[in-house]
């Protein structure tokens, strides 16, 4: 199980600030990770509809999508940041 932590408007569009997920073997880096999260719903759909634009954050961590996720505890989803 792997905690997944939704922020800005990703959170919006999934309709749920964080979940606890059992993470199929199949799913072994953070971009497989958002490509599976597509396929559970429309929220989650419209949420990584454009997942180039998506950024992660493993245990607190920004990483590209081709990171590994094996062990990771948490892992944050969100739209990109802007400055200010």
């Amino acid at each position: 199980m792997v905690k997944l932590v939704y922020f800005a408007w990703v959170r919006e569009r999934i309709d749920k600030p964080e979940e606890e997920l059992d993470v199929p073997a199949h799913v072994v880096t953070a971009g497989d990770l958002l490509a599976y999260l597509k396929t559970l719903g429309d929220g989650y759909a419209a949420a990584l509809e454009y997942p180039d634009v998506i950024r992660v954050a493993i245990n607190q961590e920004h990483v590209e999508h081709d990171e590994p996720i094996a062990g990771a505890r948490e892992i944050g989803i969100f739209p990109p940041m802007t400055g200010g």
